[in-house]
């Protein structure tokens, strides 16, 4: 009977709380093993990367309940270590409002998108899924030079949803014993930015393709006490230990904006990145591969056709 390929218990990383990732791809250091290849990608012709602030105030922000046992007539928070603030996420409903929504809406000048016969953009998709829109304008003027034509654009940011904030504090208790504890609430974010931008669009003309236009934002939060004061910033009930609090959340956002048209590219290649498979005991090394053998030169030249 073949021998059970599972790893025992103790030898699996399951505890491990990070990880290192593997793509499968490996080179042995011989130039004999590259290639060219051709792959069929989006090419960017232009991009533009802005970074945008914002500020939002939050009032009287709930921060959870210190335990009753530790609190008393004469407790009182008596430091802050650190406030981190991060973006809330629902992952069983996407379509959660309290989820941090950043929502671009752009206007062109000089080009446009493309519409279908009910007035509606026209989008391809692209990366993870993004939906890229498709922009025309007449590039004959500029295509005779052999340059790009610039477009301008102005765009509106919304960003809405929740954030939460977590806060490190120190605290008195009422035997005068000085403890540490993490408290978090949730705030909400309703900001709204404006931004301006230019970017170089290649020919509609002498391409099977119309140019796309691509646009994806990120954000980031520092946060800290709306006074800097713990006294006038924290209201801290000892009876009840109910906290609330009064901050300012700065809106750190990055948003990056393209314009692609689909190429082919002429690359140096290894081959296939292949991962070793973990193999079960029942079908032993009997499975399929996940992508076909190569057919074209050098490859074919060194199958096991003949």
């Amino acid at each position: 009977m073949e021998k059970d390929r599972t790893l025992p218990i103790e030898e699996m990383p399951i505890r491990d709380r990070c990880c290192k990732a593997s793509t499968g791809c490996k080179f042995k250091g011989s130039l004999k093993d590259v290639v060219g290849e051709c792959i069929f990608v989006d090419k960017v012709y232009d991009s533009a990367v802005f970074n945008l602030q914002g500020i939002q105030a939050a009032s009287r922000v709930p921060m959870g309940t210190l335990p009753v046992s530790r609190c008393g007539p004469n407790s009182r928070i008596t430091r802050i270590f650190d406030i981190r603030t991060k973006k809330y996420f629902n992952p069983n409903n996407i379509n959660d409002c309290k989820n941090l929504n950043i929502t671009p809406n752009t206007t062109l000048s000089g080009a446009q998108f493309v519409l279908d016969e009910k007035g509606n953009p026209v989008v391809v998709p692209g990366p993870a899924g993004l939906l890229q829109y498709l922009i025309y304008t007449d590039t004959s003027d500029c295509d005779k030079k052999g340059l790009g034509t610039p477009i301008f654009g102005s765009q509106e940011i919304f960003i809405s949803g929740m954030v939460i904030i977590e806060m490190d504090i120190e605290f008195i208790n009422n035997r005068g014993d000085r403890q540490r504890a993490t408290i978090r609430g949730r705030a909400p974010i309703n900001q709204r930015l404006t931004n301006f931008f230019e970017l170089c669009m290649p020919s509609v003309i002498d391409s099977a393709f119309l140019p796309q236009f691509a646009e994806f934002c990120n954000v980031a939060f520092t946060t800290r006490l709306a006074t800097q004061n713990i006294s006038r910033d924290i209201s801290f009930n000892p009876s009840t230990g109910e906290i609330y609090a009064n901050f300012i959340i700065a809106l750190c956002i990055t948003c990056e904006k393209k314009i692609k048209v689909p190429v082919q590219l002429c690359v140096l290649s290894t081959g296939f990145c292949e991962q070793e498979a973990r193999t079960r005991q029942i079908c032993g090394d009997e499975f399929p591969p996940l992508f076909p053998p190569q057919v074209n030169e050098p490859f074919a030249n060194h199958s096991d056709c003949e």
